[in-house]
């Protein structure tokens, strides 16, 4: 799963990157004009937002967010304990606060919480597709009870998909959130993943679910209730 974390404060910023690094890929950004570029691109699971930053302040990050249509969980972060900043925090659409100075393991939790509730995580770490069943810690798949080896990007595309179903996804948007801003390979590499993920769902009827967006990128269907 991807995180962004929106922080000035070096020491802490990188701080909290090594600590979610055993769970997450996290990307880091230094002030709200960079965390708003980031966060728009709409490719992350979870934000962690500094309130006070240079540039743009958190509070009209989340706004800005919201406006656009982006939905993506925010934490909070604060070195003020008021009620009126976590109200005004959560009306603006920030999902949860976080005071400064706090301990790994009340982050980690608040963000599996936060992941819990919007649908991106299970208990199990465990989402389902249709006959696909996907094992987040393993990156392991299972698809019509029959297990389906995947490689690491082939899962993670995969998952993203599924995630995001019944949303077009750019290929933009999914270069960036597979292979990161600073990867040396092209934008042509979503193409030839989503190529191979369809081969290796064709025996199992599942390859059409993923709909090519003619201009733009790719759609898995949405699974019917």
């Amino acid at each position: 799963m991807k995180l962004l974390v929106v922080e000035d404060h070096h020491d802490l910023r990188e701080a909290m990157i090594e600590m979610l690094a055993d769970e997450f890929e996290v990307d880091g950004a230094c002030d709200g004009d960079e965390g708003l570029f980031l966060a728009q691109q709409n490719i992350y699971d979870a934000i962690i937002l500094d309130v006070m930053l240079p540039g743009i302040d958190g509070f009209s990050i989340v706004r800005r967010l919201r406006e656009d249509g982006i939905e993506t969980p925010v934490l909070f972060l604060t070195a003020r304990d008021s009620l009126e900043d976590r109200v005004k925090g959560l009306d603006f659409g920030g999902d949860d606060y976080l005071v400064k100075p706090f301990q790994s393991p009340e982050l980690k939790a608040r963000l599996r919480a936060l992941l819990r509730r919007s649908g991106a995580l299970t208990t199990k770490q465990t989402i389902r597709y249709r006959g696909i069943e996907l094992f987040g810690k393993e990156k392991g798949v299972v698809v019509d009870g029959q297990p389906l080896k995947l490689t690491s990007k082939q899962y993670e595309l995969l998952e993203y998909l599924v995630h995001n179903q019944g949303v077009i996804l750019t290929k933009e948007q999914i270069f960036d959130r597979i292979w990161g801003f600073d990867s040396d390979t092209t934008i042509a590499i979503v193409e030839v993943f989503v190529h191979q993920l369809r081969k290796k769902l064709e025996p199992f009827g599942y390859h059409t679910d993923i709909q090519t967006v003619r201009g733009i990128g790719y759609m898995l269907a949405r699974e019917q209730e």
